[in-house]
């Protein structure tokens, strides 16, 4: 199988090759997991879709399923194809890069946003704080009128998009309400460019993606990689390597709420990672306190990236302990975690492909319930 590979040395590495994962013994039948997704690929409810099950740095189950597209052409779904993660773009980059920079000592969650982002600075704003924008309680609307912005400043603008953030009106004060908010999140990607003074691709990929080997986790993925790009709804131009959200395309690409490609290999590491208290094969990529912060609930229900208990964590299933953690994005992705097992379960599907008809949900709850049903302390 594909899997998780050593770090190097100082200063940060970045990985270019592959290690096979660490190997298990495979007390486990999971044709299970075969069925539930033939099944659902068979009523039409998605394109195709890759399934990864593991437990700390092992993976368990890695398979693919049905076609990568079906327009203009059929190619068939492989382990190693690369999507559009959508808004797991929140706590795979953004807020992790976030927690980088806590680590670092350059931010706290208590931080007023308006220090960092003029937009912000008005008398309505000022309230509102870094941990606001994490957990979606800054009181701020969940989009914008993208089409609008495209019409009035072009196809890339983030600095209007900024600017459209900044007049958005709030509807409810900061800390009062839980509103999942794209907005926050676009603001939390341009705080860390002011801060590091780097593009947030580039600092991803040095603090996150290359230390962890995730070498096919990217921002704008080039061309030589169309084809192995999964399909994305063709009606918004027909190129899977663009990314599918509007306001992210707006953001030239790169943005904290969506933007990032990749596939279930890279996930894993990633998972595994923060299934190791931020440690990955030895070095520390997170310290442990900030990996608590990512995935231990701090306001509404939700960490400073992902859900604990709030209304979307109905993708955990039924058997997920109360402290896994999950989130998921609209073109079909999701990622469950449960560190009282040290298990992880990624589903990446092409579900907005081609017409964004697709259905996941059922798939999703299925997968979960089989998964963490088998999983108890101590075993495999």
């Amino acid at each position: 199988m594909m899997g998780l590979s050593g770090c190097q040395t100082e200063p940060t590495p970045q990985i270019t090759g592959r290690q096979a994962f660490d190997t298990a013994p495979q007390l486990k039948d999971w044709s299970a997991l075969d069925k539930i997704t033939t099944d659902e690929l068979a009523a039409g409810k998605v394109p195709g879709a890759v399934v990864c099950v593991g437990k700390g740095n092992a993976v368990l189950y890695l398979k693919a399923f049905g076609d990568r597209t079906i327009v203009p052409d059929r190619r068939p779904m492989t382990t190693d194809t690369i999507f559009d993660l959508a808004s797991l773009t929140k706590p795979v980059s953004t807020a992790a890069c976030i927690q980088v920079l806590m680590d670092q000592g350059r931010l706290l969650p208590e931080d007023p946003v308006f220090r960092f982002v003029s937009a912000y600075d008005t008398a309505e704003k000022r309230p509102i704080q870094i941990r606001h924008l994490l957990t979606h309680t800054s009181g701020l609307p969940a989009y914008l009128d993208a089409p609008e912005l495209k019409t009035k400043y072009g196809n890339s603008c983030p600095d209007k998009v900024i600017e459209a953030i900044g007049q958005a009106r709030l509807l409810n004060a900061p800390g009062e309400e839980f509103r999942y908010s794209c907005l926050g999140y676009i603001t939390l990607g341009r705080i860390v460019e002011i801060i590091s003074g780097q593009s947030l691709d580039a600092f991803a990929s040095e603090h996150l993606f290359g230390p962890m080997g995730m070498i096919d986790t990217q921002y704008r993925p080039p061309a030589a990689l169309l084809d192995r790009i999964a399909g994305t709804e063709t009606t918004n131009g027909g190129n899977p390597a663009q990314v599918h959200d509007p306001l992210a395309r707006l953001m030239g690409g790169v943005s904290g709420n969506a933007g990032v490609f990749g596939t279930a290999d890279d996930l894993a590491r990633y998972c595994s990672t923060l299934l190791a208290g931020g440690t990955f094969r030895g070095r520390t990529i997170l310290s442990p306190a900030a990996v608590r912060r990512l995935t231990v609930a701090q306001d509404a229900s939700r960490a400073f990236g992902f859900d604990v208990s709030s209304d979307y964590a109905w993708l955990k299933g039924k058997y997920a302990s109360e402290l896994a953690f999950c989130h998921s994005g609209y073109t079909g992705t999701s990622i469950v975690c449960d560190p009282k097992s040290g298990a992880f379960l990624i589903i990446l599907t092409n579900r907005v492909h081609p017409e964004d008809r697709g259905q996941v949900r059922a798939l999703r709850v299925r997968l979960a319930d089989e998964v963490f049903r088998r999983f108890a302390p101590g075993e495999i």
